[in-house]
């Protein structure tokens, strides 16, 4: 999970107006006639697909996956229907957000639909939870205070949450060094729910992360190499291979943030990272 910045100037405007004419449209009906409306108008969230897909480079907001073999859902972080907040408890969900473009997050099938994880035969994926920190508000529909709720999950629209989560040497994700207190509740529910630490994901962050650990080796043994002898320095493609292993940061790549982790591990790794003037967003 990396930090995505949402750019409504790459959403048409007329899209933007076929939403708002739907919550128009839904603020006037009853309450019972709501959730029928909100199912009938699913196209209009599926639309935004392709233009949340610029704003990740194609990847999954929540794993950081391509996924080229399944389609990718148009996710409502606060559930519309309904918000299922423990084993125990459901409730109303956030009607009001169905058809707020800043309520979508482009999923991958596997962090947004309910599957069975290989490895633990446990049942991961978003869903309709949305589970809260025990001291939040909750926001309803006559209440609708949802910036003030706690979220358990971590939403990869804030730099915040981003920080707190992180990509182990085994390739799984888990805590950050910065992340204390309830803040791991999160991260571990949110890795859950996500399903962050599927196998494949897992074997995918490994790989790039092999990748990294190569170039880096390599580029320290031309380093090495070339220490003595000016004629021999000049002609090694260095600048080449420091720009391959700085492109593997750079948040347009597949498990970015994997990368990173991996170069922070190395030495001299983090001169290496991308830097915010080589990051278009």
């Amino acid at each position: 999970m990396i930090y995505v910045w949402r750019d409504s100037g790459l959403i048409p405007k007329k899209l933007l107006q076929v939403a708002e004419r739907a919550q128009q449209t839904l603020e006037a009906l009853p309450t019972d006639q709501r959730p029928a409306f909100i199912k009938k108008k699913a196209h209009v969230w599926r639309a935004f697909a392709r233009y949340l897909s610029k704003m990740s480079y194609g990847k999954c907001w929540y794993s950081e996956s391509h996924d080229p073999q399944s389609f990718f859902d148009v996710d409502h972080y606060r559930p519309k229907l309904e918000a299922r907040r423990s084993d125990e408890v459901t409730e109303p969900g956030y009607e009001w957000l169905a058809f707020s473009w800043e309520n979508f997050r482009l999923s991958a099938q596997r962090s947004n639909r309910v599957s069975r994880n290989e490895e633990t035969d446990e049942n991961e994926g978003k869903g309709n939870w949305f589970p809260l920190l025990e001291s939040s508000p909750k926001a309803c529909w006559e209440n609708r205070c949802e910036a003030t709720e706690q979220p358990v999950l971590l939403d990869p629209v804030k730099k915040a949450d981003i920080r707190l989560i992180d990509v182990q040497g085994d390739g799984r994700m888990g805590p950050s060094r910065i992340c204390i207190g309830s803040a791991r509740l999160r991260v571990e529910r949110s890795i859950e729910l996500y399903g962050l630490n599927l196998p494949r994901l897992k074997a995918a962050r490994l790989r790039v992360m092999r990748e990294v650990n190569d170039l880096h080796s390599v580029l320290f043994q031309m380093l090495e190499a070339a220490e003595p002898a000016v004629a021999v320095a000049d002609g090694m493609p260095i600048d080449k291979l420091v720009e391959s292993i700085t492109s593997k940061t750079l948040p347009s790549s597949a498990y970015s943030k994997a990368a990173r982790a991996q170069l922070m591990r190395l030495p001299g790794g983090a001169v290496f990272c991308a830097k915010p003037e080589e990051v278009t967003n």
